[in-house]
């Protein structure tokens, strides 16, 4: 298994839906929450079919237990990102809760910068549907799907511990 600093707890089947709150286990033994905003997106209207929307908050417990009045989009740790179920598969996410989401609860207007195919080309700016928008918005993220590797290093960043080494990932696949 590929080593991150967010802590395995119980891996699950059971596919990410809208308005789920999941936990995530950090090295210092507190809890990370996040949010299922958009489950399972079809084709065309995501990066990748299957995509899933999700916020991660920069509200921490000692419990995985939230306080759902700090799930706010103005509260978010990194920018809205696309992800598959891995990591609910590999445990990096626990759902332990869901909640309907309301307007309060998602961000009035989603912003991705999707990157040009041509080196000529500009990036653009897309919302979730991947509709493109006349000027970039904050918290903006990109348009693509990123792993829970991914999302392990910058929620790292975003709390300053060092991300766990990329030699450690390379050495452990190279000995499966």
């Amino acid at each position: 298994m590929i080593r991150t600093n967010i802590r395995a707890l119980k891996s699950s089947r059971k596919q990410p839906e809208r308005g789920d709150v999941f936990v995530m286990q950090l090295p210092n033994e507190r809890y990370l929450f996040g949010r299922v905003v958009l489950a399972n997106v079809p084709q065309g209207s995501a990066p990748m079919p299957g995509a899933n929307l999700i916020y991660i908050y920069d509200y921490q417990s000692s419990t995985p237990t939230p306080n759902e009045s700090k799930l706010l989009p103005a509260r978010l740790l990194i920018p809205p990102v696309w992800t598959n179920s891995l990591g609910w598969t590999k445990g990096c996410f626990q759902t332990i809760s869901n909640l309907p989401l309301s307007d309060f609860d998602v961000l009035r207007q989603h912003c991705f910068r999707r990157v040009a195919v041509t080196r000529d080309a500009q990036a653009k700016y897309v919302n979730e549907r991947g509709t493109q928008l006349k000027h970039r918005s904050e918290p903006c993220g990109e348009w693509g799907l990123v792993s829970y590797r991914w999302i392990d290093d910058h929620v790292s960043d975003a709390i300053g511990i060092p991300r766990v080494p990329e030699e450690i990932h390379k050495l452990r696949r190279s000995q499966s």
